[in-house]
């Protein structure tokens, strides 16, 4: 699966039903996202073949992000097998989410 692109609401769902799944929930008008950008990016090398990492414009996608509750961005969401996994609020350091991913993984 291609790493590292925008979803829409329907691909956002399958892609997070099976395996490990962080999502990126962000807008382009956001300092903080566009902080967590490279972070992201590098996540999305690192496990490329492992976890999916993907984001979604909450600007473009307001129904999920409510649905979800996401009040703040960016907030990072980790799924596995479609099912929260842990939940991050804020700008979050490589290995902060490096160490959940695995957690998830394992």
């Amino acid at each position: 699966m291609e790493q590292k692109k925008s979803f829409s609401r329907q691909q956002f769902k399958n892609t997070i039903q099976t395996g490990v799944t962080l999502v990126d929930f962000n807008a382009p008008w956001c300092a903080p996202c566009r902080a967590q950008k490279p972070i992201v990016d590098q996540l999305a090398k690192l496990y490329d073949g492992k976890a999916s990492i993907i984001e979604m414009n909450v600007d473009g996608n307001q129904k999920s992000a409510m649905e979800l509750g996401i009040t703040s961005i960016p907030t990072l969401i980790i799924y596995k097998n479609g099912v929260e996994f842990e939940r991050f609020i804020g700008l979050q350091n490589t290995e902060v989410l490096s160490d959940a991913i695995n957690k998830a993984l394992a």
